[in-house]
C-alpha cells in the first residue's frame, strides 16, 4: 500500500520531467542523426541514385529526376532546407541549386534536362561529388553531423577520413572545454576547502554570517555577477587600479577577454558548489580523530593527510564532480569575459541554434558534450569507488 502511495505521489513529477525535459532533450539530440530535408525535397533523385555507387558513371535518369525535384521543391518551399543541408557537404552548392531551380521552372517546353543543362547552370550540379552528398543525405539517418563534430568526414567513396587541417576545430574546442573545467575545479577546491573547514569550526553568529556570504552568489543573477567581473578586470578597472597604486605593477594587466578572466569569473560563480558538499561532509567528521592521531605522535601535517583528508574524500569528490560537470556546459561567462580562443563547446551549440539555424550540428555537439560528461562521470565514479560520484 505504501509503495502504491509513493508511486502516486511521484507520478506528477515523473510525468512533468518526461514531458518537459526527457522528450524535448531526446528530440533535440535525435537531430544529430536524422536526415529529413533532402528526402523531402529530392525523392525522385534519390530513387534514381538507389543503385548508383560513386565509382560508377551517373545514370542518365538522374538529371531529369533532379530537374523535376527542383521545380517541385521550389513550389513547395522545401528546397531551401535541402540546399542548406547539402551546402554543409559541398560548399557553395546552395546558391547553385536555387539558381538551377529557377532556370528549370522558367525553361520552355521541350527543354532537355540532361548533364549539359546542369553543367551550364553550375558544374557542381553535374559532379559525382554532389550526387554522392545527395545519396549520403538520403536518410532516414546518417552520421554526417556526428562525424563533423569529431572533425571527420566521408570522402567521395564513403570512407571516413579526417577533415582538412584548416577545418579541424571541434576536438580542440572539446579539449579546451575539459581543460578549463578541470582548472576551475582545482581552483574551487583550493579556495573552497579552507572555507569549508572554517565553517565547521566557527559557531554562533559568526558562522551564520560566513554561511550567508557563501550563499550570497545564489541571490544574484549569473549575468550580473559576470558583468561585475567585466568591470573589475578591465584595464581601467578596480583591480588594475589597486595594483598600480600599491606599486605591484607599472602598467595595467590584461585580465579580461583571455583565459585569466574566464578562470576568475567561473571560479567565483562555481565556488559555492564546491564549498557546500565539502561542508556537509566535514561537519560530520568527529574532531577526536585528529586528537587521537596527535596523541599517537602524528604531526599536524601527517594527521591532516593521513586522517582528515581521506575522511573528507567523499565531499571532495562530490564537490569536484559537481563543479566540473557544471563547468563543462558553461556558456555566458566565457562568452562575456573570454577571448576568441577561450570559447567552450557550449558557445558553438548556441551559435548553431541562434545564428545559423544548423540544428543538426548543434545537436551533434550537444551529444558529444553529453557523452563526454557521462564518460567522465563514469570514470570518477569508478575511481572514487562510488563515494564521490554520488554527489554527497
Amino acid at each position: 500500500m505504501r509503495a502504491t502511495q509513493r508511486s502516486g505521489l511521484l507520478a506528477p513529477l515523473t510525468g512533468f520531467l518526461l514531458v518537459f525535459f526527457v522528450l524535448p532533450l531526446a528530440w533535440l539530440l535525435s537531430l544529430a542523426v536524422r536526415e529529413a530535408e533532402v528526402p523531402r525535397a529530392l525523392p525522385r533523385t534519390l530513387a534514381a541514385l538507389r543503385e548508383w555507387a560513386p565509382a560508377q558513371p551517373l545514370p542518365p535518369a538522374v538529371y531529369p529526376a533532379l530537374a523535376q525535384d527542383l521545380a517541385t521543391a521550389r513550389e513547395a518551399q522545401t528546397l531551401a532546407d535541402a540546399a542548406r543541408r547539402l551546402n554543409y557537404a559541398v560548399s557553395g552548392v546552395r546558391s547553385s541549386m536555387m539558381r538551377a531551380a529557377r532556370e528549370v521552372s522558367s525553361a520552355p517546353d521541350g527543354t532537355a534536362f540532361d548533364r549539359a543543362f546542369f553543367e551550364a547552370a553550375d558544374p557542381q550540379l553535374a559532379s559525382p561529388r554532389f550526387f554522392a552528398a545527395v545519396q549520403h543525405a538520403g536518410g532516414p539517418v546518417s552520421a554526417f553531423y556526428l562525424l563533423a563534430a569529431l572533425d571527420l568526414q566521408r570522402d567521395a567513396q564513403g570512407r571516413i577520413e579526417r577533415t582538412p587541417v584548416n577545418e579541424r576545430i571541434y576536438l580542440d574546442v572539446l579539449g579546451r572545454t575539459v581543460a578549463v573545467s578541470a582548472s576551475v575545479t582545482v581552483l574551487c577546491l583550493l579556495l573552497g576547502f579552507p572555507v569549508a573547514v572554517l565553517l565547521t569550526r566557527v559557531q554562533g553568529r559568526a558562522g551564520d554570517w560566513l554561511m550567508a556570504l557563501v550563499m550570497l552568489p545564489f541571490w544574484t543573477s549569473l549575468l550580473v555577477r559576470t558583468a561585475a567581473w567585466v568591470v573589475l578586470l578591465q584595464r581601467e578597472g578596480l583591480i588594475n587600479s589597486a595594483l598600480m597604486k600599491l606599486g605591484f605593477v607599472g602598467e595595467p594587466l590584461t585580465l579580461i577577454y583571455n583565459r585569466t578572466g574566464v578562470l576568475v569569473a567561473m571560479t567565483h560563480v562555481l565556488l559555492p558548489f564546491m564549498i557546500l558538499p565539502l561542508y556537509n561532509v566535514l561537519r560530520q567528521l568527529p574532531p577526536n580523530y585528529l586528537r587521537a592521531a596527535a596523541s599517537l605522535g602524528a604531526p599536524p601535517v601527517v594527521a591532516f593527510f593521513k586522517v582528515y583528508l581521506p575522511l573528507a574524500a567523499p565531499g571532495i569528490g562530490a564537490g569536484a564532480l559537481m563543479v566540473f560537470i557544471m563547468a563543462l556546459g558553461y556558456y555566458i561567462t566565457p562568452a562575456l569575459v573570454g577571448g576568441g580562443g577561450d570559447q567552450m563547446l557550449s558557445y558553438f551549440v548556441a551559435k548553431y541554434t541562434t545564428e545559423t539555424g544548423n540544428w543538426g550540428m548543434a545537436a551533434a555537439l550537444g551529444l558529444v558534450l553529453l557523452a563526454t560528461t557521462l564518460t567522465l562521470y563514469h570514470v570518477a565514479h569508478r575511481l572514487s569507488g562510488g563515494r564521490g560520484a554520488a554527489l554527497g
